[in-house]
């Protein structure tokens, strides 16, 4: 299914958007997907995009510090939740955005996602509030977490 998230941003980020579902299936499936990732993929995005910013409540950006769910630590691994937080703190997404990245990695129902699945669910949630994404931003979502050890 991932594959088809980079599928999406790769094809689609300079449009801004991708095509209705129906659409969506057909250009997956030419694309040489198989049709239960296909699937899979299109329920995600469509939870993805029931998720709006006044889901959440607006004090939650004036909370203190967020401790994570016994689900939320088995979903999502250590590393990628250090990375949610210092990421918060360091203002590059706002706690309704760390909020809205949490519930789509746990709506996969996978168990210790790595950072670098993390980090493209992050990169399609703000894609998805239709913001502005800086370019070094999107290349540190797409860079992956060993890149630096290369250097």
């Amino acid at each position: 299914m991932f594959e088809i998230l980079m599928f999406l941003f790769e094809s689609y980020f300079d449009a801004g958007s991708y095509p209705d579902s129906d659409k969506l299936s057909l250009k997956l499936t030419a694309a040489g997907f198989e049709d239960d990732d296909i699937h899979l993929a299109l329920t995600w995005l469509s939870g993805l995009k029931r998720l709006t910013i006044a889901d959440y409540p607006a004090t939650i950006n004036q909370s203190g510090v967020r401790c994570y769910a016994e689900l939320e630590t088995k979903r999502i691994s250590m590393e990628a939740l250090r990375f949610l937080t210092f990421w918060e703190q360091n203002k590059m997404i706002t706690p309704v955005e760390r909020e809205m990245i949490i519930d789509r990695a746990v709506a996969l129902g996978r168990e210790n996602l790595s950072l670098d699945k993390v980090k493209l669910i992050a990169l399609m949630v703000l894609w998805n509030l239709h913001e502005d994404l800086d370019a070094m931003l999107v290349e540190e979502l797409l860079t992956p977490a060993d890149a630096s050890q290369l250097h």
